[in-house]
């Protein structure tokens, strides 16, 4: 088993027991093995296959993002300062139609060199064509819980056949990559999927005990389409047709009331808060304080780069430190290192993942990031977290590790080909706007 060593590092593990230290960490195989202030034992040194200088360096569990559609990568710039609706059925949904897998296997390429790129190691995708993107979380390295996003607005022959696609690509890819893969149900929204449909969808996850994942509440005119089509908004209507009978997580839930944050903290469902992309397409400010207050996991998502534009989940972890102090007028909202938590500890959480990433302990895996501070936006030494939560960028990080894999060094991906990505990228944007 390979054995490898951090030296002289800071390290914010997230662990409440050691939060932040200036020593080493050792790494085993797939798993953080030892870790402690001051100099490395010895023996360890001796015996490290590889011992890295962590000399100006901030290593932290890798970044998780909890909500995406990496494949709409493809779409960056294309349609931007529109409403929802308007953005998703004359724009976005048009041109997805005309994608192929190869165009699916190239975007979500794209995505996963900035996500390592900017420091995610872990990421939720709900899309179609999911196996071009297993394919593409095979070969870069990193760990994902994907999800064939299912739209129910076709006939019920097509409505089965999506679903069958769905159930085999779960038995395909649960626990593929060597377990870095692991799948999730995901009915795309209850506008989307009529209800009958959705308790199929609920059914199928029972059988093959995995979670669900959906979009719900983004904004206030689907709350009230929910209502006048179905008689309940939509936390309701999703509770009457059993998705949360399942471990789930809901994306955006922008849009509630104090009772709907009351039952999504009674079920357990967790959600994942995309500040950016709500922002941008004028669908609201999430209640995140409440949910927080009420016991609700919430995490972060950048939804996808056609709605945010990128994938810099650092953005995301300051702005959910800033929003919610503004509209809230008060500072303590969501401080910094609650912040930083939605960003790692509770996004491991949301995705089922928590004891495995999140954190940087002994015996979790391998999962981290470090992060350059040799510059001006780190200086003075004063609070780490709060340098990583308001100065920090993607940008800033170096090195990235999945599965004590080394992904990213000094900036340079070692797994993935980023010259050809943009190449083929390109290359496939020009053919679906042609």
């Amino acid at each position: 088993m390979t054995h490898w060593l951090i030296e002289n590092g800071l390290f914010v593990t997230m662990n409440p027991e050691q939060p932040v230290f200036k020593g080493w960490l050792s790494v085993e195989g797939t798993a953080i093995a030892a870790m402690g202030e001051g100099e490395a034992p010895a023996e360890l040194r001796d015996t490290a296959s590889e011992k890295i200088d962590g000399e100006g360096h901030l290593f932290l569990p890798g970044l998780v993002n909890t909500h995406g559609h990496a494949a709409m990568s493809l779409l960056r710039g294309l349609a931007d300062d529109l409403v929802l609706q308007d953005w998703l059925e004359n724009h976005m949904w048009p041109m997805e139609g005309k994608f192929t897998g190869d165009d699916v296997y190239w975007g979500t390429s794209l995505a996963a060199a900035e996500m390592i790129l900017s420091g995610t190691t872990t990421f939720l995708d709900m899309y179609d064509h999911m196996d071009r993107v297993a394919e593409v979380v095979e070969n870069s390295g990193l760990r994902a819980t994907l999800a064939r996003g299912v739209i129910g607005l076709c006939p019920p022959d097509v409505q089965t056949a999506k679903l069958e696609e769905a159930v085999s690509f779960a038995k395909r890819w649960h626990g593929g990559a060597n377990g870095r893969i692991q799948v999730m149900m995901s009915p795309h929204a209850p506008y989307t999927c009529p209800p009958d449909y959705i308790e199929r969808i609920v059914a199928a996850a029972h059988e093959l005990q995995l979670p669900l994942h959906t979009h719900m509440s983004e904004t206030s005119a689907e709350v009230a389409s929910n209502v006048k089509d179905y008689g309940a908004r939509p936390v309701a209507h999703l509770d009457k047709l059993g998705l949360f009978s399942r471990p789930s997580l809901v994306a955006h839930a922008v849009h509630l009331t104090d009772e709907e944050i009351a039952l999504l903290a009674e079920r357990g469902v967790a959600v994942s808060h995309n500040p950016v992309s709500n922002l941008k397409l004028a669908s609201g400010v999430a209640r995140v304080p409440e949910l927080l207050r009420a016991g609700v996991t919430v995490s972060l998502g950048t939804d996808s780069a056609a709605s945010n534009n990128n994938l810099d989940l650092f953005e995301e972890i300051r702005l959910a430190a800033l929003l919610h102090k503004g509209v809230s007028g008060d500072p303590t909202a969501v401080p910094a290192a609650e912040a930083l938590r939605m960003g790692t500890v509770y996004g491991a959480k949301a995705l089922g993942l928590e004891g495995t990433v999140g954190v940087l302990k002994p015996g979790m895996k391998a999962d981290l990031i470090g992060v350059s501070i040799r510059k001006p936006h780190f200086v003075p030494a004063t609070d780490y977290v709060s340098h990583l939560v308001y100065a920090a960028s993607g940008a800033d990080v170096a090195h990235v590790w999945v599965d004590g894999k080394q992904l990213l060094r000094n900036r340079e991906l070692l797994t993935l080909d980023v010259e050809q990505i943009r190449y083929e990228a390109q290359r496939c944007f020009d053919r679906l706007r042609a």
